[in-house]
């Protein structure tokens, strides 16, 4: 029976249907004194990571059963937490692309594993340490509290959707899966503040198409009084419980005009999709009585009441 690495010495997971190529990966790794570990398709690999996750796997494009591709996707899916580092030949390039949007952590083409592949693990590794240890940091949390003042520029919404849900996932209130679709609830609110909100751009104008909205709003963006709003976050995480409070400076709306997504004849159209997803996705969603704030709820079930 092989004596088990020490905890703090990385263990990698070569993927690959050559065992010359394992070999020459493991010779690349052998003077860091990381430990490696092999599979010979995606198959092998995903019941590996299933017996014990390695600190990343390393896989080629190109297998039998199941390829790299397949493999980043699966693993994205069941193990999100393990990184993936594609190795890719010549004529691969786009495959690695393709890995790159399905969530693998980097890629190394074959020519160059000498010089790179090393120094990628590295980056890799030192990322998921760092996660990591916010993540230990992060599970201590009593209380946290944010606020943020928004320009209504959509490319803001990514960054701080991705912040929340990260610390979503960190505190312990949800796994990624459903942080992801929290954060769709709250890029769906974050949008209509600015769009809807701030912006007064009616989703009328969607009826036959995003054109007419998006030059709207692109112009507004430069107008008074539109240009001056800003989206307010209040952003409120203690154990159990996530609370974000997104308010603009626009008129607000007739809160009981809102579609009623449990109602049997409902059909989302352009302006109902927000609604429906942030109800479906969050545990309580609330507006105030002149309809500029909305208030969303994530709760773990069984939390205690604020």
């Amino acid at each position: 029976m092989p004596t088990p690495a020490p905890p703090d010495v990385p263990t990698i997971l070569v993927v690959d249907d050559s065992q010359l190529e394992q070999r020459i990966v493991a010779k690349l790794l052998e003077p860091l004194g990381w430990r490696t570990t092999f599979a010979h398709n995606g198959v092998e690999a995903l019941a590996a990571i299933a017996r014990q996750a390695p600190s990343v796997v390393v896989t080629d494009v190109q297998m039998p059963h199941m390829d790299g591709l397949t493999l980043v996707e699966r693993v994205r899916d069941k193990f999100p937490h393990v990184p993936v580092v594609l190795m890719a030949g010549h004529g691969s390039e786009r495959i690695a692309v393709e890995a790159l949007k399905a969530g693998a952590a980097d890629y190394v083409p074959k020519q160059s594993l000498t010089h790179d592949l090393v120094p990628a693990l590295d980056r890799v590794l030192s990322i998921r340490q760092a996660d990591a240890r916010r993540s230990r940091l992060l599970a201590g949390l009593t209380r946290r509290s944010s606020q943020f003042a928004l320009e209504n520029d959509p490319c803001l919404v990514p960054p701080l959707v991705s912040m929340l849900r990260d610390d979503m996932v960190a505190i312990g209130l949800c796994d990624a899966p459903d942080a992801t679709r929290a954060g769709v609830a709250l890029e769906e609110a974050l949008l209509n503040a600015m769009c809807h909100g701030n912006l007064e751009v009616s989703s009328a104008l969607r009826e036959n198409g995003d054109e007419a909205f998006h030059t709207l709003a692109a112009e507004r963006r430069g107008q008074a009084p539109y240009r001056d709003r800003r989206v307010r976050v209040n952003a409120r995480l203690v154990p159990g419980r996530a609370t974000f409070v997104i308010s603009d400076q626009g008129p607000g709306f007739d809160v009981t005009k809102l579609p009623d997504p449990d109602h049997p004849d409902y059909v989302p159209g352009p302006s109902g999709r927000g609604v429906l997803l942030m109800r479906a996705f969050m545990t309580e969603v609330r507006y105030n009585s002149t309809g500029n704030e909305v208030t969303l709820v994530k709760a773990r079930d069984g939390a205690p009441p604020e």
